[in-house]
């Protein structure tokens, strides 16, 4: 079996990265992205020594910082990908990689961490940003990529989908049936503790669909110890407003960064996520999630056993839900061991016996 791996763009180690990496370790395959930026360190663990080709746009004047500026590109940047070679195209694809041509005798299986958010679910947040001319110009280019990439839906012939959430999203937008298989945690790297103090934590990158302002702002006025760990283009704005109780670290290096977990009384998080991978790790530590009850976090935190959900992305819906957390017992083992349904070598068996089913039956 021949395979060619298609990402959307390689430039970090994240979410989607994590599932090319178990792609890479699981076949020796061909790499294909639009860019690839990677440190030496994060192109090593990512692509385990498989060779990768990118586009034209890899080579485009400050594309290494302002890629995404070229985005009326992408579609003819993806479609110039020559995969025909290949028995089996697996793309990991939260933009434009699923829209990879083939042929007729070739299996193409999309694991889609989302349909493109910027032309569909979140449209209107990423227009509401933007003024003028500008507005006016990615109003048109999104209009034209939405009517490519719901065209260009159909070259996939399976779709696997990271969470219920994002099922929901493929079938509404694509009108395409998915199976679901969540992404890989490494649950090893985030070990169990069950020696708990008094401080909650929160950590992700800190731009606005994240939401920490809202937990800041929460803290603010339950006046409970927090730690806010992450930086981003939000951090100084973020530090004006919080108050004492609430400590701004920024960049943690991981292993110092799993220590504040383990040992937090709880985890918060805002975030309306097509899966959310920190929650888990947290769960993995041991540690209980206050979190979101609607996308990703509905599913991987299970409620008054993993954590405690709230309804709204609200001051008061959190510091209601943070009450009924200090009013709840946890069971430490017991938050650790659902998170092992999400590890990766669980991960990595069920894609291996997936494809290795889809491929058997054939076109």
């Amino acid at each position: 079996m021949n395979i060619a791996i298609i990402s959307d763009w390689l430039t970090t180690y994240a979410g989607a990265e994590r599932c090319i990496e178990s792609f890479n370790k699981l076949y020796k395959a061909d790499n294909y992205s639009l860019v690839e930026f990677l440190s030496n360190e994060d192109k090593q663990t990512i692509l385990n020594n498989n060779p990768i080709k990118t586009t034209f746009i890899q080579n485009l004047p400050f594309s290494k910082k302002l890629f995404r500026n070229y985005l009326p590109l992408f579609p003819y940047a993806i479609e110039n990908i020559n995969v025909t070679k290949y028995d089996v195209i697996l793309s990991s694809s939260h933009a434009v990689a699923k829209n990879v041509l083939t042929h007729s005798n070739q299996i193409h299986i999309c694991y889609c961490h989302t349909p493109i958010r910027y032309g569909w679910d979140m449209y209107f947040d990423y227009i509401g940003e933007l003024k003028g001319i500008k507005k006016i110009f990615f109003m048109y280019v999104m209009h034209k990529i939405r009517m490519w990439d719901y065209a260009s839906s159909n070259r996939v012939d399976y779709f696997i989908a990271n969470s219920k959430f994002i099922q929901k999203r493929i079938k509404k937008i694509y009108n395409k049936n998915s199976t679901v298989i969540y992404p890989p945690i490494d649950t090893d790297k985030f070990e169990f503790c069950d020696k708990k103090e008094e401080y909650y934590i929160t950590m992700s990158r800190l731009v606005p669909y994240k939401r920490v302002d809202l937990i800041i702002k929460a803290f603010n006025k339950n006046k409970k110890n927090l730690i806010v760990i992450g930086d981003g283009d939000e951090f100084e704005k973020l530090k004006s407003i919080a108050h004492s109780n609430i400590q701004m670290l920024g960049f943690v290096e991981d292993k110092k960064a799993i220590e504040f977990i383990q040992k937090a009384k709880g985890f918060v998080f805002a975030a309306l996520e097509d899966f959310g991978i920190t929650p888990l790790e947290a769960q993995a530590c041991g540690t209980p999630v206050i979190a979101l009850n609607k996308g990703g976090t509905a599913e991987s935190v299970i409620d008054g056993i993993t954590g405690i959900h709230f309804e709204n992305q609200t001051i008061e819906s959190i510091n209601d839900a943070i009450n009924k957390f200090e009013n709840t017992n946890f069971d430490y083992y017991k938050i650790r061991k659902h998170s092992l349904q999400f590890d990766r070598k669980v991960f990595e068996k069920k894609i291996y016996n997936y494809i290795k089913e889809v491929y058997e039956r054939g076109i």
